[in-house]
């Protein structure tokens, strides 16, 4: 299927460009600039009218809505993108809204925010929002932007609990199914910050033809046709291809049970770096061999 629009998925927050505090932990709804300047201004550049494609910023996935979308309001039109708007979708009611839905139907642009990615699936998974996103996708010069949650949940398959420290524990990491942009990937964010390696480990182990993508925090990938990925941001995108794996003891541990995997390749990718979904190719653009 020849893919029209492009898949932008970031890690989430860093200390960079904020308007705001920046202590994420102690102040959660203070600290809500998810988008380093850079990679926000590199979404406007790939979008279809620039400054003046029309953005609509969905905060289904966060708790705390009414103080996220002003953030990014403030942050867009400080790149000079002003004509934006949130949608804040809490019911799957609002998901079949004619008004919302028309409003779907004229953006160029939807940014998804952080927040949880599984609350972000069950409002608007098999709803008409839902498949006109997917539409617009697959069929025009759309950009689908996820930061976090927003990130998690574009792939078909979707990452929504797991312990860092317990990740390689058999059963520890749960998948469920996700918005579907993108197949045969997994994607994990603020992954070097908290330690996720191990949950994508799990995650691939159990299905070696998925690619795992880690997304660092201030870091993300933009993906074009479907299959051409290329790192933007300042921080690193770690990649775990299964398909050469040689042993593992996943299917005879017990749930609780560390699992042992033999041959795993992982990739580390940098800013300009690019990857190719059909050949899993990595191209460093920056080598020291060239």
């Amino acid at each position: 299927m020849n893919i029209f629009g492009k898949l932008i998925i970031i890690g989430g927050a860093v200390d960079k460009g904020s308007f705001t505090e920046t202590d994420f932990d102690k102040s959660a709804a203070k600290n809500l600039n998810f988008f380093e300047t850079g990679i926000l201004k590199r979404i406007i550049d790939e979008s279809k009218y620039n400054e003046l494609s029309r953005i609509e910023v969905v905060t289904t996935a966060s708790k705390i809505p009414k103080e996220i979308g002003p953030e990014y309001l403030k942050a867009l039109s400080y790149l000079d993108a002003n004509n934006v708007d949130v949608l804040d979708i809490v019911t799957r009611e609002q998901a079949s809204d004619p008004i919302i839905l028309e409003r779907l139907k004229a953006a160029d642009v939807v940014m998804f925010t952080g927040g949880d990615q599984l609350r972000l699936t069950s409002i608007l998974g098999g709803t008409p929002f839902h498949d006109i996103l997917l539409e617009k996708y697959r069929n025009e010069d759309f950009i689908y932007a996820g930061t976090s949650a927003g990130a998690a949940a574009a792939s078909n398959n979707m990452i929504y609990q797991g312990s860092s420290s317990e990740a390689l524990l058999k059963g520890e990491v749960k998948i469920t199914s996700g918005l579907g942009l993108i197949d045969d990937v997994v994607i994990d964010t603020h992954f070097v910050q908290r330690g996720r390696i191990g949950r994508l480990f799990q995650a691939v182990v159990g299905n070696p033809k998925v690619l795992g993508i880690g997304l660092g925090e201030d870091t993300g990938l933009l993906i074009t046709n479907g299959r051409q990925m290329e790192a933007i941001g300042s921080g690193l995108v770690i990649l775990v291809d299964g398909r050469k794996i040689k042993d593992t003891n996943l299917t005879e541990v017990e749930l609780g049970q560390p699992i042992s995997i033999s041959h795993l390749v992982t990739h580390v990718m940098s800013k300009y770096d690019t990857f190719d979904l059909d050949t899993y190719k990595m191209t460093i653009k920056s080598s020291q061999y060239i």
